[in-house]
């Protein structure tokens, strides 16, 4: 195919490819797990080719992997085309348009900052747009009620194959989630350990957004469901331990409350709770789980005791700095 040369794709029905800038090479191997870096602008087909989103403009390229569920599936397609440097524009109908305007509104979001998933988009917005009814963006509603074909202008800048990059945990599968997971705990106990606290606190949360990840597949309160709970919630606890070291308590009481709420019997989620609360001088809240620990277990006997005793003598401590406050004061 020749420089411009406005051409029907052999084989794909509703694509146009014009070629504006040749690339270099053959054309890469986008074998499953080959990650694909490349920047893109999608405009409308109307007089003014009106831009809808350009990623050059967050000054970040896209990434994706190859077989990994990704939204606008017709994108490997039409990279699967190119060469590496090469600049082509794809003429889409709106069969292979239908899904830009979920794909769009994630990649706004995180360019707005509102969004705490990063420049990389591997997750189904579908439940979202049912459940509020829009999108956020009066243009991607209009498209999404009225699908359009559009034109994409992509640059291709590069092609890895599985054994040439460290494949982050947002790009596996279930499978190799579930493997990533005890290797990611084992990290973060052993950086705990070390007293690296911040380190270890990322390790668990990678583990909990792969469980949390494969969980969602699964239907609530069943037995996979209720196993993939239990891992999470033994991580998030483990987080919170770090949290606890980093005097971080209110955000370990919300976190272990979560739990509470849903196993009422988690007795490491009160025991840690019960600290964070002692942190924090609220002494009947920190009593009160301390007291449902020795409920659940009553093996923590000792350990509950010698909090016990810190709190006493914390509370003593700060009674007798309010008595000697308002000895002054009269």
């Amino acid at each position: 195919m020749s420089d411009l040369e406005d051409t029907m794709m052999l084989g794909v029905e509703g694509i146009k490819k014009t070629i504006l800038h040749g690339g270099t090479g053959d054309i890469p191997k986008f074998i499953t797990g080959a990650k694909v870096t490349f920047h893109f602008r999608t405009l409308l087909c109307d007089d003014e080719r009106t831009v809808i989103d350009d990623s050059k403009v967050v000054g970040k390229p896209m990434e994706m992997v190859v077989g990994n569920m990704f939204k606008m599936e017709v994108w490997e397609t039409l990279l699967a085309s190119m060469r590496i440097g090469e600049v082509s524009e794809f003429w889409c109908d709106t069969i292979h348009t239908g899904l830009y305007p979920i794909v769009a509104k994630s990649m706004r979001r995180i360019a707005e900052g509102k969004d705490p998933v990063e420049w990389q988009i591997h997750t189904c917005g579908m439940a979202n747009m049912f459940a509020y009814h829009t999108l956020g963006y009066d243009d991607l509603n209009e498209l999404m009620k009225e699908p359009k074909p559009l034109y994409f202008v992509l640059e291709l800048l590069q092609v890895q194959q599985p054994s040439e990059y460290n494949r982050e945990t947002w790009a596996l599968n279930d499978e190799e989630r579930l493997k990533a997971v005890p290797v990611l705990h084992g990290q973060g106990n052993k950086l705990y350990k070390l007293g690296r606290y911040d380190e270890a606190t990322q390790k668990y949360k990678e583990a909990i957004v792969c469980v949390k990840n494969v969980q969602t597949k699964e239907k609530a309160w069943e037995a996979p469901w209720l196993k993939l709970e239990k891992m999470a919630n033994t991580l998030t606890l483990n987080y919170c331990q770090c949290l606890l070291r980093m005097e971080e308590y209110y955000e370990v009481i919300e976190h272990t409350s979560d739990i509470i709420n849903h196993h009422p019997g988690a007795k490491k989620a009160f025991y840690l709770r019960g600290k964070a609360h002692m942190e924090v001088w609220n002494e009947a809240e920190a009593r009160q789980d301390y007291s449902r620990v020795l409920d659940l277990d009553p093996g923590m006997k000792k350990a509950v005791q010698k909090d016990l005793t810190v709190l006493n003598m914390r509370m003593e401590e700060k009674n007798q700095e309010d008595r000697n406050t308002y000895k002054g004061m009269f």
